[in-house]
């Protein structure tokens, strides 16, 4: 990285985005050595301008924030870190340093599909998800078409529970069926889209 530092005195910003739930948790700054030492250590470290030295993010708290990646902006002043964070990220104990929650939890899907793709990569014994990929395509359709039906069923026996339950089945299991195939929900999001023009 060939970073503008002479911009702003000597720091640039860090922008930094939670990388599972895509949300902005904070911003801090960095000057070189920071930047240095979070490439380093892994762990997200800023230039405190109030206590005027580096700052490692968690330091007293315990709360990290676990580097994923850093990408420079276009004008080569600003960063953007994405993260895993450990605890709640402000100091007044909130997800975010601007009050929201650190949730998306229709993210957990693409969380779940890269789980399936890692388990026909590894195919581990005892596992359930093994052994649909072992079977074959024949097998992983069958049960997308039995737990299709079984959510059916619970939709007209009025059981919302149970609906859920089934309806989550489904899923997963269509979300096996397309990586069995080499496909994503990504794939299905795009088709939707053509859809909705």
């Amino acid at each position: 990285m060939n970073l503008d530092f002479d911009k702003m005195g000597g720091l640039i910003p860090a922008i930094i985005q939670d990388d599972k739930t895509q949300k902005v948790l904070m911003l801090g700054f960095m000057n070189p050595e920071a930047l240095a030492k979070t490439q380093e250590i892994g762990k997200v470290t800023f230039f405190s301008r109030t206590k005027n030295r580096l700052w490692t993010k968690g330091e007293v708290s315990g709360n990290f924030l676990e580097v994923v990646s850093i990408v420079e902006d276009c004008d080569r002043d600003t960063l953007l870190i994405k993260v895993h964070p450990v605890g709640p990220v402000c100091h007044t104990g909130t997800d975010t340093c601007f009050n929201e929650k650190n949730r998306e939890d229709i993210l957990f899907l693409k969380y779940l599909q890269d789980f399936i793709v890692r388990r026909r990569q590894e195919m581990p014994e005892g596992s359930y998800t093994t052994t649909l990929f072992n079977k074959g395509v024949g097998r992983i359709a069958q049960k997308v078409g039995e737990e299709a039906v079984e959510t059916v069923i619970e939709a007209m026996n009025g059981d919302d529970e149970r609906l859920l339950y089934e309806g989550s089945d489904l899923l997963y299991h269509l979300i096996v069926l397309l990586t069995y195939k080499g496909y994503r929900l990504e794939d299905l999001a795009l088709e939707l889209q053509k859809r909705h023009k």
